[in-house]
């Protein structure tokens, strides 16, 4: 695309639109193989409309944009995004593609026993492309959230990512989760250098430690700043440990910000990474500093981790900003478990 016109703030009437692919998640009735589940519950499931949905359930304006069939899955997730108070409204219909569907197991994604089978081949989102997306409601916002999932989806989604994580006057801010997902990635040789070179041109960046090391072979935090220097914020997950904050510009003019992650009691294993960067996000937006941003981030997450699903409501502002407020002791005391969104007594120290 070009001759986009210089877009400020002031000019912003959305605080974040979401670009990527939604599905709809067919969720196992009971822990198990897949082939032993004998019945699924249907929710939604998608990296960047679940921020979408955290940050309109935060109070923030959120917008998401994608392609969907013609079909009845297409209308369940955009009515169910909109339930959140999601802007759905450039929202493509594809007649001749179907929405995506998949399934997955109980288990965290992370270790051996878990499964996801994925129909998405060929889906709606997966058409996205540099001539088929509406411009005008992709930059309507103050930041433009992407992942690199959708870079993985064709090569016209990854087209269309780096048409807009290009530099141009008055682009919003753009926020890249890394989100690599091997999977995805089969017989595409050039996928970590894909998402390096994308996440370079981001101005936020979100990575896991774990990911950047099986897509770049780089390991710690110092090593992945090293590698992405560019970004003006880049947000290393270190899991259990926290998260490393690396703001202000790479060596001795940045700034580095360690933040413990809170102790939970982990219902369900999925969805915190994108509820981190809605919390992250949001904070963000307040203009907060770096960090409360981490906090927040894993105020959402562990606002995800104690319930059974994706998505969930966040703890009321109030709460979370007495909580992100807290003296590094009490912090590290703090741990959080089922209900502690809704009722302050909830939260314990230990």
């Amino acid at each position: 695309m070009s001759g986009t016109p210089a877009r400020t703030d002031a000019d912003a009437t959305t605080d974040v639109v979401c670009l990527g692919e939604s599905m709809v998640t067919f969720l196992p009735s009971q822990p198990g193989c897949l082939a032993d589940v004998p019945s699924f519950g249907r929710g939604i499931g998608g990296a960047e409309s679940n921020v979408a949905c955290a940050l309109a359930a935060a109070g923030h304006r959120a917008a998401w944009v994608s392609r969907v069939g013609e079909d009845g899955f297409g209308d369940h997730l955009v009515d169910a995004i909109s339930a959140y108070g999601v802007d759905t409204s450039a929202v493509r219909r594809d007649p001749a593609r179907p929405t995506g569907i998949y399934f997955r197991t109980a288990t965290d994604r992370g270790t051996d026993v878990h499964e996801v089978a994925y129909y998405r081949a060929g889906s709606a989102a997966s058409a996205m492309s540099p001539s088929n997306v509406p411009y005008e409601a992709l930059f309507a916002g103050r930041v433009l959230h992407l992942s690199g999932i959708t870079a993985a989806l064709s090569a016209d989604c990854l087209a269309l990512l780096h048409e807009l994580t290009a530099p141009r006057p008055g682009r919003p801010l753009i926020s890249f989760d890394v989100n690599h997902r091997p999977g995805l990635w089969r017989g595409a040789d050039a996928s970590p250098g894909v998402l390096l070179d994308l996440a370079r041109r981001a101005d936020l960046v979100f990575v896991g430690e774990d990911e950047a090391e099986e897509a770049w072979e780089v390991k710690g935090a110092d090593a992945i700043r090293e590698a992405l220097p560019e970004p003006a914020v880049l947000v290393v997950k270190r899991g259990a440990d926290g998260a490393t904050v690396f703001s202000g510009g790479p060596g001795p003019a940045g700034t580095v910000t360690d933040v413990p992650a809170l102790r939970v009691d982990v219902v369900a294993p999925v969805g915190a990474g994108d509820a981190f960067a809605a919390g992250f996000l949001s904070a963000t937006l307040r203009g907060l500093p770096v960090r409360d941003r981490a906090r927040h981030g894993h105020l959402m997450a562990a606002a995800v981790l104690t319930v059974p699903g994706d998505l969930t409501d966040p703890p009321a502002r109030d709460h979370a900003d007495r909580l992100a407020a807290l003296d590094d002791a009490a912090w590290g005391r703090l741990r959080l478990g089922p209900g502690w969104t809704g009722d302050d007594q909830e939260v314990r120290t230990q």
